[in-house]
C-alpha cells in the first residue's frame, strides 16, 4: 500500500450544518476490488463507547484522500487496507456527528488505552483488539505513515475529526486516532454434526 498518498477528508458539512452533503460521485471512488472469498469485517464493536455498527467498505477518491461514509452511520473499512485480524493496520472511518447529531464516532476520543474493540468478520471469526493510544492531530499534519504505514502485526485505525469545528471551511480542524493492537484471532467455529 502506498501509505504517502492517502489522507483523511469528509467531517465536513453537515456535521454542524442543517444542509444535507454533496454526495461523493460513484465516478470519483476508487475501492479496490477484493479476490472472490477475501475476508472482510462485517461489524465493529466497541462496548466502553456503546458503539456497534455494520461496516460498509470505503475506497478512495480521485485525489488519493480515504472516502468517507455518506452519512452519520454506519462506519466504513477501507479496503485498501488489511482486514482486522490480518497482517498490517486495517483502517475504519466514521463521523463524529451528522447533521447536528451524534454521528457513529461521536465518543471516539473517549477511548482509553486498554479499551476493546471487536471486528466481526465475514469468515465467521472475530478479531479482537485493545486501545494503545488516542491521539488527535491537526488535519494539515495527519500522520499518514504512522496510520497507512506497514507494522509488524495485525493493528487497528479508527478515525473521526475532532478539534474545533471551522464554520468558514464547514470541516473540523482535527482528526482523531485510535491506535489499537490484536490480542486474539478467533476462528469461526465450525458446523455442528447431527
Amino acid at each position: 500500500m502506498t501509505a504517502a498518498a492517502l489522507t483523511v477528508t469528509g467531517c465536513a458539512a453537515t456535521e454542524s450544518d442543517n444542509q444535507a452533503a454533496p454526495a461523493t460521485p460513484v465516478t470519483s471512488v476508487v475501492t479496490p476490488a477484493l479476490p472472490s472469498g477475501a475476508v472482510r469485517p462485517d461489524r465493529l464493536v466497541i462496548p466502553a463507547i456503546d458503539v456497534d455498527t455494520d461496516l460498509m467498505d470505503l475506497g478512495l477518491d480521485q485525489a488519493g484522500a480515504l472516502q468517507v461514509p455518506p452519512a452519520g452511520f454506519p462506519a466504513g473499512w477501507y479496503s485498501g487496507s488489511p482486514a482486522p485480524g490480518e497482517l498490517g493496520p486495517a483502517v475504519v472511518a466514521g463521523h463524529v456527528d451528522w447533521d447536528r447529531k451524534p454521528g457513529v464516532f461521536y465518543r471516539l476520543a473517549e477511548l482509553a488505552p486498554g479499551d476493546e474493540v471487536v471486528a466481526e468478520r465475514s469468515d465467521g471469526g472475530e478479531a479482537e483488539f485493545r486501545v494503545t493510544r488516542v491521539e488527535r492531530y491537526e488535519k494539515s499534519a495527519f500522520p499518514t505513515a504512522a496510520v497507512y504505514g506497514d507494522i509488524d502485526h495485525p493493528g487497528l485505525r479508527l478515525i473521526t475529526c475532532g478539534g474545533e469545528f471551522d464554520t468558514d471551511v464547514r470541516s473540523y480542524r482535527d482528526n482523531v486516532v485510535v491506535f489499537a493492537d490484536l490480542t486474539e484471532l478467533r476462528k469461526a467455529s465450525p458446523p455442528q454434526e447431527n
